[in-house]
């Protein structure tokens, strides 16, 4: 079961009713992974809010540093979604106040552990270099 924050209350986010495509890029490496998010297959409650970009990236097999385990008690799992941003979750006021601590903060920032897209779109989120380079650096 995915971990929670007992002093942050998430507004349920609608489940998608299709599949839909979210497309991974390493902004170190500019290597792109495709995974398709199927709603009625994807093990659900593992990690960050059901459905987040976090939990379908540790599906996929792409790595997202997450520090808190994906309870938005940190903002290392900071990604920019490039595109579809506008079809996923509204970010929370903890959300924002975790983002604020983020590193290169963009329009396009989202905390993956708590973006959850409803499907209606192919989505494209970008891992920053600097994420990326403390996942490795863990990894010695």
């Amino acid at each position: 079961m995915a971990g929670v924050n007992p002093y942050i209350r998430n507004p349920d986010a609608p489940r998608p009713e299709r599949p839909f495509k979210v497309m991974f890029i390493d902004e170190a490496t500019g290597e792109r992974k495709t995974y398709l998010m199927d709603p009625a297959t994807f093990p659900y409650g593992h990690i960050g809010r059901d459905g987040s970009l976090l939990a379908i990236a540790e599906e996929a097999g792409v790595e997202i540093n997450h520090s808190c385990g994906g309870v938005c008690a940190c903002s290392t799992c900071h990604v920019y979604v490039t595109k579809g941003l506008e079809t996923c979750s509204k970010a929370t006021d903890d959300e924002e106040d975790m983002l604020d601590e983020a590193p290169a903060l963009t329009p396009d920032s989202r905390l993956s552990c708590q973006c959850v897209p409803d499907g209606s779109t192919d989505i494209e989120v970008v891992i920053p270099k600097w994420n990326r380079n403390q996942v490795q650096e863990g990894h010695h």
